[in-house]
């Protein structure tokens, strides 16, 4: 099973404060650690939201646009500076190997969340809740598509 420890932001991170020398050794050994056991699939850290942007989509059907936030974000709203990604046997393992990161911060404020990915089980094809949704989508943005060529013609930019 894959599981993404997802580390949440903090005022230092957001800040752009860098950890100290102590602190990058210590996650170095551990993400090695994984490495050697082979359970680590990816791992990096974000920059501050002030270098983001959010992307928030319309109710389907609402005729409203994408609205495009530009950072910084509230750290209270939830955001994330640093994701591993691994792949164990069990929820318990995965607890194990997320308890033993180093305080993410270092200053008492670290916080990981743990969450398993989405797998295909016994021939179920993981994405399907996702590919209805998009193929929702899809007819949606062709409704429209249509609905645009009817009121201004066929233009060739939009085939």
């Amino acid at each position: 099973m894959r599981f993404m420890l997802l580390v949440k932001a903090s005022k230092h991170s957001e800040a752009g404060v860098k950890p100290g020398r102590e602190l990058i050794d210590a996650m170095e050994v551990y993400l090695e650690s994984m490495s050697r056991a082979g359970v680590l699939l990816a791992a990096d850290t974000l920059l501050p939201s002030s270098s983001g942007v959010r992307i928030s989509y319309p109710k389907p059907g609402g005729g409203g646009k994408l609205k495009v936030t530009i950072g910084p974000f509230e750290v209270e709203q939830g955001l994330v500076t640093a994701f591993t990604l691994i792949e164990v046997k069990t929820m318990e393992e995965a607890m194990e190997w997320a308890m033993r990161m180093p305080d993410p911060h270092g200053y008492g404020e670290g916080e990981i969340e743990l969450r398993p990915l989405v797998e295909a089980r016994d021939g179920e094809v993981a994405a399907e809740p996702i590919t209805r949704l998009m193929e929702t989508e899809n007819q949606d943005q062709t409704a429209r598509l249509n609905n645009f060529k009817n009121i201004f013609g066929d233009l060739s930019i939009l085939s």
